[in-house]
């Protein structure tokens, strides 16, 4: 009778604190969802013209329109010219980066330049927060003067983005929930993690997931966070072909927001980093995704 209280006082304590902790999350969510986060988002607008302002200049124009900006999708823009136009990749990433880091929800973003006549991208790269990840590539190249469009998607941001001081606040009544849920569920033992640990070879490749390392010839390549989880699908199945919605799916679904040109960009940057061996590359499988092939 004294070990059923004593379970039945246990799973009300734990009831308790999972009820609390939920009640905790809808006020600091309802918290978020106020008129500011309006504000913020037309602020933005602003400053994306601004960039096409500084883009005109840049590119010899002090007299043509910056076209009203358009919100194409959730949390992504596009910026349109009256007059075509030439730029430097270097200044639009300086331009971009200046400008925005004065927007508070704009912590990791994609740029894509597009040509207005077919919308193939002309140029692109990737910002973050953490500026390890960023993605910045072919710089110094003056691109023609054409027809552009510059489409830029922001990552949704969260709650801890948009109301961090509520969430901090509230930082002490979460440790005391988590305390009485600690001690009324005896913890569960984590599974391990063995594709974390592996280390793969293939041809002169040796693959270090776990430090996020490609040595090729004794010469080691570090990689970022995004590069290494999408290697690591590769590397667990070489030479085969992987669809590139699932590639999407397990590299970007979990931050919030699928970026399908990224992709393609992250797939450039790891066939530059695998091209020290001829016998390695990724290649496109036309209508279908990516294949790692391994040559003998």
């Amino acid at each position: 009778m004294f070990d059923s209280r004593n379970l039945l006082s246990g799973k009300r304590k734990y009831l308790c604190g999972l009820i609390l902790l939920s009640f905790i999350s809808v006020i600091c969510a309802a918290f978020s969802m106020t008129g500011s986060d309006d504000f913020d988002i037309a602020r933005r607008e602003v400053l994306l013209r601004r960039i096409g302002h500084e883009l005109l200049l840049q590119s010899g124009d002090s007299t043509s329109r910056v076209l009203p900006v358009k919100k194409i999708a959730e949390n992504e823009y596009q910026i349109t010219f009256e007059n075509d136009l030439t730029f430097q990749p270097d200044s639009l990433v300086n331009t971009t980066r200046r400008l925005l880091a004065k927007d508070p929800l704009a912590r990791d973003y994609v740029v894509n330049v597009l040509n207005c006549s077919n919308s193939s991208v002309a140029y692109g790269y990737a910002i973050s927060q953490n500026t390890k990840d960023d993605i910045v590539a072919c710089i110094g190249r003056e691109q023609p003067r054409a027809c552009y469009m510059i489409n830029i998607k922001f990552k949704p941001a969260g709650i801890n983005n948009a109301k961090n001081g509520y969430l901090l606040g509230s930082l002490p009544f979460l440790a005391f929930v988590g305390f009485i849920f600690l001690r009324s569920v005896k913890p569960r033992r984590a599974l391990p993690n063995d594709q974390c640990t592996k280390i793969f070879t293939f041809g002169s490749v040796l693959f270090d997931a776990q430090e996020r390392q490609l040595v090729i010839n004794k010469k080691t390549i570090d990689l970022t966070g995004t590069e290494t989880r999408l290697l690591l699908i590769f590397a667990l199945s070489p030479n085969q072909t992987i669809e590139r919605s699932r590639l999407q799916k397990e590299i970007w679904e979990d931050e919030g927001v699928i970026v399908g040109r990224s992709l393609d960009m992250f797939i450039s940057k790891l066939r530059k980093k695998l091209e020290l061996d001829p016998n390695i590359n990724i290649v496109v499988i036309r209508s279908k995704g990516y294949k790692l092939e391994v040559g003998s």
